[in-house]
């Protein structure tokens, strides 16, 4: 009984979800009056096309559940449940994703589908091989929901950590690179814009970026300025308020961006060097807990057998 009744949560819930998708799309097509007249009465900012890059994909492999998403309604319950849209669009910048907010959400949300598929499928499992409480089997179902949901964030998480860890490692080449083009007598404009096209990696892109926006006719401190504030790295953030005092106060570049990338190394090494002092004592768990009791064991069975032999 509790199997049939698994079988028909699974195909009501298909259908409900089937029949909101719908309603969803067909209220999507047909635009309100406010956004009708909104190019009309309240026009776009202009912004210069040398600060796009051009391939930003729109909707991705989701289509239709990303304009989904994009409705007020669903985005602000999505909000709720997340972090809001700011906090999640810086987070986008600083692990390099070329998406949109709501492309993320749609991401998240097929993410929660596909963990509440499983949870259902695990509890009609469950339910077929043995009784179990229906409220055991619901719990199951939100509890694989909640996973997926929760993975999401995390895996976008995981993908900031690993970005500022490869722009670190790449940080001090760059700044090796910067200080001997502008001692060979190149601008910093034109010092940024020989490294970018020489280089590749993260730091590398954000650094094309910075070129564009000097393109674009930026000046390179607030360039840089904006680089800091979307990688979020303290280091980066350091090195872009030392090259505009440089630049203010007219100190050699050169020697600025040399002693950014010994402190790097310097940073890099301090952080290895405790890494290393935590595996070490994380490495004294299996000496302690399985090589010693084994060492003693060896050491003490011969004694007791003999001992044994003796009585």
């Amino acid at each position: 009984m509790n199997a049939w009744a698994a079988w028909g949560g699974m195909a009501g819930l298909g259908a409900g979800a089937g029949l909101w998708l719908l309603w969803a799309a067909a209220r999507a097509r047909r635009p309100s009056l406010v956004e009708r007249l909104e190019p009309y009465l309240r026009p776009r900012a202009a912004t210069s096309a040398l600060l796009h890059d051009g391939d930003r994909p729109r909707t991705g492999p989701f289509g239709l559940l990303v304009e989904l998403v994009a409705l007020p309604a669903v985005a602000a319950r999505l909000e709720r449940l997340g972090s809001p849209a700011d906090a999640l669009r810086r987070r986008l910048d600083r692990a390099g994703a070329d998406e949109t907010v709501e492309h993320f959400r749609a991401r998240q949300l097929t993410w929660t589908v596909l963990g509440l598929a499983a949870g259902l499928g695990a509890a009609i499992l469950l339910a077929w091989t043995r009784p179990t409480p229906g409220i055991v089997l619901a719990a199951v179902v939100v509890l694989s929901g909640g996973v997926g949901y929760v993975a999401c964030d995390q895996a976008l998480g995981w993908a900031v950590r690993r970005r500022e860890e490869r722009m670190l490692a790449e940080f001090p080449t760059v700044a090796d690179l910067l200080a001997l083009a502008v001692a060979a007598g190149e601008g910093p404009a034109a010092a940024l814009d020989r490294v970018a096209c020489g280089t590749t990696g993260e730091l590398s892109r954000e650094l094309t970026r910075v070129v564009r926006a000097v393109r674009a006719g930026a000046a390179v401190p607030d360039a840089l300025t904006a680089m800091s504030a979307r990688t979020g790295c303290v280091p980066l953030s350091r090195f872009a308020d030392a090259v505009a005092v440089a630049l203010e106060r007219g100190t050699p570049l050169a020697g600025v961006l040399q002693a950014q990338a010994q402190d790097v190394r310097e940073a890099g090494r301090r952080v290895l060097m405790e890494s290393g002092g935590r595996r070490e004592i994380a490495m004294l768990v299996p000496v302690v807990f399985l090589i010693l009791p084994v060492t003693v064991m060896f050491a003490v069975f011969p004694s007791l057998a003999a001992l044994r032999v003796g009585f």
